[in-house]
């Protein structure tokens, strides 16, 4: 499991004290870079996710076991320990290996682990070069900080649901959360960013800092075009289905066989597109001949659009137009994604081994998209299983048999 010396992050050690998605996915970055990571989870039951199923992970017959999907989008590359951090022997043992190790990832409550001697003023004072990454779902202060924060509640308060699904009036319109778990996702990468950046900083100053990341605060930041548009003129943006309210055409359209998406995103785009139809006209209509006359006129463009994209199939649009510079596409399901030639080229889906002698011999992960060319990415370790690596770990952590024999007995691992 230990990284090549020429990873990114080779010889950086880091404690994850995070579970479910937004921290295990900051951590696993750090992991896939090169880090020594080291999940903590609790005896018996570890991470929550391990259990959100169904779906399950399946034996070599095909067989479901009793361990969710879920676990293995965001743990790859780890060990997991387990231990008990609610028993003095597992808050002594943690405290000495903080000591010891460059960063920190947590995702308990605001103080959460100050009473077990964990926060990071504890730790701080035995490891100056400390960095200490929280997560959160509304950050250290403000009237909402010691609420726990789950990502569909920040999808809605934030107001992306605001912008996500079909209009009011429209078939099935209404309000919708975006179908993965985005403000987790993207408050990992944040975390990871800010990690990575204290790091550098640490280099310079020889000191370590404190990271409060919130949930919140990502999804006000990810809204990203629509909070500028509502900052500059003072109008909240609504949902407008697959449209975007700042392009045209740039959405889906019914073809003869299903559906086909377009990204028209200039108005050379668009011309070409015109030509391809035999519709050159329309690119100099003075309603279309610009994408802001475009979208002021989206309904009328849709209007004379609509039934001419029903005169070919997906297939054939995509032929047309696919060496024209018009982007142009299949709206795929995850297994046909996981199949296009392009995604098979790139090698998005890696099959890894667990060595945990659990039944699962294999766990499909996807790719990491960070391609380096001269510390790439390495997958040195499947998903682990529940406590997997907790006799590897205690003793680099210089604990003896019968240490960790003691440790057994008592239930803190």
């Amino acid at each position: 499991m230990q990284a090549s010396s020429d990873a990114a992050l080779a010889g950086i050690k880091v404690l994850d004290l995070s579970r479910v998605l937004a921290g295990p996915w900051c951590t696993q970055i750090l992991a896939d870079l090169g880090a020594d990571v080291v999940k903590i989870e609790r005896p018996g039951s570890g991470d929550d996710t391990r259990h959100w199923g169904p779906p399950f992970l399946q034996t070599a017959d095909g067989e479901d076991t009793d361990q969710a999907s879920y676990f293995t989008a965001c743990n790859r590359n780890k060990r997991s320990v387990t231990l008990d951090m609610a028993r003095p022997e597992g808050q002594a043992l943690l405290q000495r290996i903080a000591a010891e190790v460059d960063v920190v990832v947590e995702n308990f409550k605001v103080g959460g682990l100050a009473r077990y001697g964990l926060d990071y003023g504890s730790l701080k004072a035995a490891n100056p070069r400390l960095i200490y990454c929280s997560v959160t779902g509304f950050g250290q202060n403000g009237p909402y900080a010691e609420r726990a924060g789950y990502d569909l509640m920040v999808q809605a308060l934030s107001g992306l649901m605001s912008v996500t699904g079909h209009a009011d009036g429209k078939p099935g319109g209404g309000p919708l959360r975006v179908g993965v778990a985005v403000i987790d996702i993207f408050t990992g990468l944040y975390a990871s960013n800010a990690i990575l950046a204290a790091l550098h900083a640490r280099e310079r100053t020889g000191e370590g800092q404190y990271i409060d990341t919130a949930l919140l605060d990502v999804g006000m930041a990810v809204l990203a075009n629509q909070a500028a548009g509502f900052l500059a003129t003072g109008n909240s943006p609504m949902r407008a289905g697959n449209n975007h309210p700042s392009l045209a055409p740039y959405q889906d359209f019914a073809t003869r066989d299903g559906q086909v998406l377009l990204a028209i995103g200039n108005d050379g785009q668009f011309s070409r597109f015109c030509n391809a139809i035999d519709r050159p006209e329309w690119a100099r209509d003075e309603r279309f001949a610009t994408n802001t006359a475009r979208v002021h006129h989206r309904s009328a463009l849709l209007a004379l659009m609509e039934p001419v994209l029903r005169e070919r199939s997906t297939g054939e649009w995509i032929t047309l137009l696919h060496d024209k510079a018009v982007p142009c596409g299949p709206i795929n399901t995850i297994a046909q994604a996981f199949e296009d030639p392009q995604v098979r080229a790139r090698g998005l889906r890696v099959e890894l081994t667990r060595k945990a002698g659990d039944g699962i011999p294999q766990i499909g992960t996807v790719a990491s998209p960070l391609r380096l060319s001269k510390t790439p990415v390495r997958y040195r370790g499947a998903p682990p299983a529940l406590g997997q690596h907790t006799e590897e770990v205690l003793r680099e952590w210089g604990l003896s048999e019968h240490d960790i024999e003691a440790l057994r007995a008592s239930g803190t691992v």
